[in-house]
């Protein structure tokens, strides 16, 4: 152990992580939302205004936790994918070269905690059989409570407790985020009360704002009326108060509108209605997860400890574009590329926000919580890599409630950590030799207002976009799909003069464009950004499940994440289910696979056998015409693809068909986010005709047998439907 860790004196480090947040969201930067307790960390320390991270979840949360650039670890896309051995920079697990920063601290003798999201598995390892190198226990954290992957219900989340899946507790007006924190308090009430002389880091990395945007209605409620107005005088409001407090520079100008954002003056009634509720809701969610940061300061001044913590919060990238034009309840239909009609949205206006819809708003919302930049998450513009970072340490910090403006990037932040803990970075661990920090300190700006950045450069990429940080200056690209990366239109920006990217000087300064577009070659290849490629593997590289066409699963296994299930999307297939019924009272689930936005389940309910698939709210269904029989059978669901995404399904009951029903569209992509159970529907339902919760099948289950077989034209159609969504044509028919 370091020399000056001896009592409770020592520092401690509580790193927050908030999902999806923009720029301009918290009332510190801006924002008319109410964030009392994440202002007062700022208050009380310092926000930066010039901090970038990597356009979307996982990349930044590996550059976060290693020092290291994102694809450099292999982790240059979300996790849920792991693109195979040819991609080594998108494998969607940390590489054991680059320890995490709980590694490092643990190693140094603090205790490791973290609640909430990881998203830093492989999809196929996120299953409760594992492995489990990439989980957060073998990534450097004592104890874990929280989810694997990228989203989760926040009434019904999928959870897990240290390396188990565990049922939400049973408890009224459930919420994740509440659960979260109860349980980061309990962590550490458990080492205060045992080890109060050991220090402490604890990670908190919140599903909110990320959609699904649920929250108690008492918070939607609080922001009634106040987006009546819409998303331009919005943006304007958050960019005069931004002026007013220095959190962008003078001279600094609004940038244009984003292609495709109509002004709001120009929507129906029906449609500001509906998108002012969408913000609601996501207003209140914001407010509700600053009630809890709330709840941890408390706590840390409870035991007097807040002095004593060094707190470093963050977003891990700008406000989302996945709700599409109009907002979204149904969290598989943007990764499907299906748009929701105003009309069918606007018949659920009441239940947004609740536990029966997963709720996104529109990108004009997103383009105001990303005020002053333009664009969003997943690109390389500053609306998706600039977001806010507040860092409260007490004992370092003298000019509390100051704003800096030296830039950085999320592999800054555990150099500095380091660096304030006085500890070096290991060069082996567990035998494996580390690859060196590419982020630098940034503890001399917490004590110097002007000191220089010790950063000089940063470049950026993401699904083919590209941008490159160097010396104050940005050349930027948004890439199209399908078009060669040397062709791509490079935009340049002197950003030290021109904050929000306004002004493109390419014609102006092309010899400065090429000095930027070769550093960005240079760097991508020094980080490991090579091979690019825009469209996805088919099904990415599938573990232990790779090739198999052939699934069984039995009674008694652990809710099943879609990551790891069978994928049945564009394939024939059939389930067949083994049972037996004691008596003609037996009935349930006896398999489901999504929730109450997408999926199928198979059940057994008034003596006959129910098939229903959930097409993004389109329900086909077919009841056996036969009752089930008492005793042995044998149940059988068969779907015959037809033409891409259409079908047909049949019931067979000891083979004899028992119905059949045409699907004219079934999902290409993504069946669901949430994942498969057999014997019972865990989490959210996916019918609304049988009781829950889970509607166990009160019979005998033997096995359940997946067999695909995708066809002759599998790998042609699945491969045209990437290029036609990647290419904007995202409605299906």
């Amino acid at each position: 152990m370091k020399e000056g860790f001896k009592n409770q004196a020592d520092l401690n480090v509580i790193c927050i992580v908030l999902d999806d947040v923009g720029f301009s969201a918290l009332g510190c930067y801006g924002s008319e939302i109410e964030t009392p307790h994440i202002d007062s960390l700022a208050a009380n320390g310092l926000r930066y205004n010039n901090f970038t991270v990597t356009p979307l979840c996982s990349p930044t949360r590996a550059c976060l936790l290693t020092g290291r650039n994102c694809h450099s670890v292999g982790v240059g896309m979300i996790t849920e994918i792991d693109w195979g051995p040819e991609y080594p920079n998108k494998r969607g697990g940390i590489s054991n070269t680059a320890a995490t920063l709980a590694e490092i601290l643990k190693l140094n003798g603090m205790a490791t905690y973290m609640v909430g999201k990881w998203h830093l598995v492989p999809g196929h390892e996120a299953a409760s059989s594992g492995p489990f190198e990439n989980w957060p226990l073998s990534k450097g954290f004592d104890r874990f409570y929280g989810f694997l992957l990228g989203m989760t219900d926040q009434y019904e989340p999928d959870l897990v407790y240290d390396n188990h899946r565990v049922p939400r507790p049973d408890k009224p007006n459930y919420h994740l985020s509440e659960d979260l924190m109860d349980k980061a308090m309990e962590f550490l009430t458990d080492h205060l009360s045992v080890t109060p002389n050991r220090p402490f880091f604890l990670y908190v990395a919140f599903g909110a704002t990320h959609e699904p945007h649920q929250v108690p209605k008492e918070f939607i409620d609080k922001y009634d009326g106040v987006y009546d107005q819409g998303w331009d005088y919005i943006r304007e409001e958050r960019f005069r108060r931004q002026m007013e407090m220095g959190v962008i520079p003078p001279g600094t100008e609004l940038v244009e509108a984003n292609p495709g954002i109509k002004p709001w003056d120009q929507l129906t009634w029906k449609e500001q209605t509906l998108f002012s509720k969408f913000q609601q809701t996501y207003a209140g969610f914001l407010t509700h997860t600053d009630q809890q940061v709330g709840r941890l300061l408390a706590f840390l001044t409870s035991k007097n400890l807040l002095n004593n913590t060094m707190i470093v919060l963050l977003s891990d990238n700008g406000a989302s574009q996945e709700g599409d034009w109009n907002g979204s309840i149904h969290d598989a239909a943007y990764f499907n590329g299906i748009i929701e009609s105003v009309n069918e949205l606007y018949k659920h206006i009441d239940e947004i926000g609740g536990p029966q819809t997963d709720s996104n708003y529109p990108k004009g919302w997103a383009q105001a919580a990303n005020t002053p930049f333009k664009y969003y998450k997943q690109d390389t513009f500053y609306g998706g890599t600039h977001v806010p970072l507040i860092v409260h340490c007490p004992r370092t910090i003298p000019d509390r409630g100051s704003i800096r403006q030296q830039f950085y990037h999320a592999v800054d932040i555990t150099p500095t950590i380091l660096d304030l803990l006085h500890i070096e970075a290991p060069k082996i661990v567990e035998g494996v030799p580390q690859m060196p920090f590419h982020g630098v300190s940034i503890k001399e700006t917490l004590t110097e207002p002007n000191a220089p950045s010790g950063r000089t450069t940063q470049y950026f990429e993401m699904l083919g976009h590209r941008a490159i940080w160097h010396d104050g200056w940005v050349a930027v690209t948004y890439h199209q799909p399908g078009i060669p990366y040397q062709q791509d239109h490079w935009e340049l920006y002197h950003v030290d003069e021109d904050f929000s990217q306004k002004f493109n000087l390419a014609e102006k300064y092309p010899g400065k464009l090429n000095e930027l577009t070769a550093i960005w070659w240079e760097e991508a290849k020094k980080y490991g950004v090579l091979p690019m490629v825009d469209q996805p593997p088919l099904n990415g590289y599938e573990g232990l499940q790779e090739g198999r066409t052939t699934f069984i699963f039995y009674p008694g296994m652990a809710h099943l994440p879609s990551s790891a299930a069978p994928n049945i999307n564009l394939s024939s297939y059939s389930i067949t289910i083994p049972i037996y019924r004691s008596n003609d009272a037996a009935e349930g689930v006896l398999i489901a696979h999504g929730s109450h936005s997408s999926g199928y389940t198979l059940y057994i309910k008034d003596n006959r056998l129910i098939y229903e698939y959930n097409f993004i709210g389109t329900v086909y269904r077919i009841q056996s015409s036969m009752i089930v029989p008492a005793g042995y059978s044998i149940i059988q669901f068969t779907f015959n693809r037809g033409l891409i995404t259409n079908g047909i399904g049949k019931l067979l009951i000891n083979g004899q068909e028992g119905g059949s029903v045409y699907m004219p569209r079934t999902l290409p992509f993504v069946l669901s986010v949430e994942g498969l159970d057999i014997g019972q529907d865990r989490l959210t339902p996916v019918s609304t005709s049988y009781p829950v919760p889970e509607f166990p099948f009160s019979g005998q289950i033997e096995k359940v047998i997946i067999e695909l077989d995708a066809g002759p034209f599998f790998k042609k159609s699945k491969r045209d439907l990437i290029r036609i969504t990647i290419n904007g044509m995202t409605q299906y028919h």
